[in-house]
C-alpha cells in the first residue's frame, strides 16, 4: 500500500463511469468525445466536478482496465489534481480471470489490503456482492457503487458516497482517541494527575 490510512479509499473506473457508452443518439447525455490512443471516448460533463467532490473526502485510486492511461488522459480532461494511483491488473490474465469470480477482485485485494473503500463500477455482480459483504465482516468497511454506462456517475451517488465517508469517519475518531490514550505517556507524578483531572472538570 502507498496512501495514508487517513481516508477510505475511492476505487474509479473509466468505462461506463466517466466514459459513457450505451445511449441513444437521439438523447446523447452531456459531456464531449475525446480520442485516446485513436478511439473515441464520451466523457460526462459533470464527472469532473463529481470527481472533485469526492477527492475532499476519500483517496481517490484508477480502478480500470485502462491503469495508467487513465493519467496521461483524464485529469487534464476533467480538471482533475492528478496523477492518481492505479490498481495494476495481471495483463496476461484480462477479463474473467479471477479466483473470486470477477477479474478486478483480486488486485484490489493486493493493492488495497484492509483499507476502508467504496468501489464505483458499471459492472458489479453477485461475486462483488459477497466480497464486499465478506470485507465488512471482517472490519473493511466496503461500499459497491453500480451506475449505469450511459448516464455515468450521478449526483445522487455523490451525495452517497459523501455520506458514507461521513460515517466511517464518525466511526474512526472514537477508536482514534483509544489508541491515542493508550499511546500517551503516564503522568510522572501525583501533582501531573491532579493537573490532569482538574482539566477535565
Amino acid at each position: 500500500m502507498r496512501t495514508s490510512p487517513e481516508r477510505p479509499l475511492l476505487l474509479v473506473d473509466v468505462d461506463g463511469v466517466i466514459s459513457l457508452f450505451g445511449f441513444a443518439l437521439r438523447a446523447r447525455p452531456a459531456g464531449r468525445f475525446e480520442m485516446v490512443d485513436g478511439i473515441a471516448h464520451f466523457l460526462s460533463a459533470t464527472a469532473g466536478e463529481h470527481l472533485r467532490r469526492l477527492s475532499s473526502a476519500f483517496e481517490p485510486v484508477w480502478c480500470t482496465g485502462w491503469e495508467e492511461k487513465a493519467n496521461e488522459y483524464l485529469p487534464s480532461a476533467l480538471g482533475l489534481d492528478g496523477p492518481w494511483p492505479y490498481v495494476s491488473f495481471a495483463r496476461a490474465a484480462g477479463p474473467g480471470a479471477s479466483m473470486q469470480g470477477h477479474w478486478k477482485l483480486d488486485a484490489i485485494d493486493a493493492w488495497c489490503g484492509a483499507r476502508a473503500l467504496a468501489w464505483i463500477d458499471d459492472a458489479h455482480g453477485e461475486a462483488c456482492e459477497a466480497w464486499a459483504l465478506a470485507r465488512a465482516t471482517t472490519g473493511a468497511p466496503t461500499l459497491l457503487v453500480t451506475t449505469e454506462p450511459a448516464v455515468g456517475l450521478t449526483d445522487r451517488d455523490v451525495t452517497g458516497l459523501l455520506a458514507w465517508a461521513a460515517r466511517e469517519a464518525d466511526t474512526r475518531r472514537p477508536a482514534q482517541r483509544r489508541t491515542d490514550a493508550r499511546s500517551a505517556p503516564a503522568a510522572r507524578s501525583t501533582g501531573a494527575s491532579r493537573r490532569g483531572r482538574s482539566a477535565r472538570a
